[in-house]
């Protein structure tokens, strides 16, 4: 019977004071060395001074210190890709706050340059102070964001293009520059609502979750599973990866604590009731935690949890559990 097996992806340090070509460099080569399946980065534009919108994934709404310094998450894909040699490259990216005609040139660069080891996460933006700073409106962002996908994929899989839509305009062009990957790089998608989690059932290769506890994961799941069946997409082929805010204590905390949060034993648990879930991968950000102050915590960190996900394997999950949870 095949066993299920759950890869390990890390975040990259890309906010903060230490973040920069020498850490990118030190993280990227232990990701190698322990033979992780991917890093990743994300998209911070603002840290405004006075909000507009909270933060969700803080109780109290407000960002992490560290964003308020953020590198350029696909300068930081073109330099990993430079850097590495196996590890897969991921970035979460804000659909709306970009033209799709500039963007899907420059991830197809970097998955040339990469060599095929690009995947995407894509998302519509939460903050109205950073759609005001883009010139986009927030309202109608998901459909805004449809309609980005449709021009890049247009791009990618079609020569020449032409594309007439409500947000986008492309005159018939020649776009001899396509991704390595065929048809076209992984796509994900965060997902809460019944609108953005269609989206995911209709359009992506996979759902990307967070801070959700493990009942609601599998509900949701299910649901995106679903309703892809019904849109006539083969369920199964939908990939489940899951990002964990690792949030070391001395301590347990107690039953109603947040998922990956708690003692190290706890949240090695968290990640052995992912694996069971049939989670594909399970990407850890380590660097808003708030014993990790260094590069050199980071690396620690980053060597601590690949040991506790690999200590999961010891407990056997097999495709058809997972298919039945």
């Amino acid at each position: 019977m095949e066993e299920k097996t759950m890869r390990v992806g890390f975040t990259v340090p890309q906010f903060g004071p230490d973040a920069g070509p020498d850490a990118l460099l030190k993280v990227a080569r232990l990701a190698e060395d322990l033979g992780s399946y991917s890093l990743w980065v994300a998209e911070r534009l603002l840290y405004p001074t006075n909000p507009k919108s909270p933060y969700p994934a803080a109780p109290d709404g407000s960002l992490p210190p560290p964003y308020r310094r953020s590198l350029d998450p696909l300068a930081i894909l073109a330099y990993l890709a430079a850097a590495t040699s196996q590890v897969r490259i991921g970035a979460f990216i804000n659909l709306t706050f970009h033209n799709p005609v500039i963007l899907a040139r420059e991830l197809s660069t970097i998955d040339v340059l990469s060599h095929g080891r690009l995947d995407l996460g894509f998302g519509v933006g939460w903050s109205s102070d950073e759609f005001e700073a883009v010139g986009v409106p927030m309202q109608g962002r998901g459909q805004r964001a449809e309609e980005a996908l449709r021009v890049i994929e247009a791009i990618w899989r079609e020569n020449p293009v032409e594309f007439e839509g409500r947000y986008f305009r492309v005159p018939e062009s020649y776009f001899d520059l396509k991704p390595v990957q065929k048809p076209r790089p992984p796509i994900y998608m965060g997902a809460y609502t019944p609108a953005t989690m269609s989206r995911v059932a209709r359009l992506a290769n996979g759902w990307l979750p967070t801070g959700l506890p493990l009942e609601a994961m599998e509900q949701m799941f299910a649901a995106i599973k679903q309703e892809a069946a019904e849109a006539g997409r083969e369920p199964d082929s939908l990939k489940l990866t899951v990002i964990a805010h690792a949030d070391f204590h001395p301590a347990p905390l107690g039953e109603d604590r947040p998922i990956f949060a708690g003692s190290a034993g706890q949240i090695e648990a968290d990640i052995l009731a992912t694996r069971r879930l049939g989670a594909d991968e399970i990407i850890f950000n380590v660097v808003f935690s708030p014993d990790v102050a260094s590069t050199e915590d980071v690396l620690s960190r980053m060597e601590q949890l690949w040991t506790m996900a690999r200590r999961s394997e010891q407990y056997p999950v097999t495709v058809q559990e997972t298919r039945a949870s």
